[in-house]
């Protein structure tokens, strides 16, 4: 969070993959970054129940178990990127940057 705002962009933290999903009624990000182990429902069942509800929504998955098709998952499910922690902060910036920039196309 303190990396996001330090760079000007506003984020939102949630406990679990339920309750960001619940505050989409609300509020629309720009983009979101998943990690795949989460409390409640994986970042892999939040970005499937976003395709569902039609959110187009970019995603960014991370990750501190990286697995080939772990990565091939989230690709396949049109991640916009798949990182692996530990994260380089400029890294995930410019991935949310990158993300940001393709989905308002």
């Amino acid at each position: 969070m303190r990396l996001m705002r330090s760079a000007g962009l506003e984020a939102a933290m949630f406990s679990s993959g339920a309750e960001f999903l619940e505050s989409l009624g609300t509020r629309r990000p720009d983009c979101v970054v998943l990690d795949l182990h989460m409390p409640g429902m994986s970042g892999f069942e939040v970005q499937a129940r976003l395709a569902e509800a039609g959110e187009a929504l970019p995603v960014i998955i991370i990750t501190a178990h990286d697995s080939p098709e772990a990565c091939e998952r989230a690709l396949a499910a049109h991640a916009a990127a798949y990182l692996r922690k530990p994260l380089d902060d400029q890294m995930l910036l410019d991935a949310i940057a990158a993300a940001v920039s393709h989905g308002s196309n």
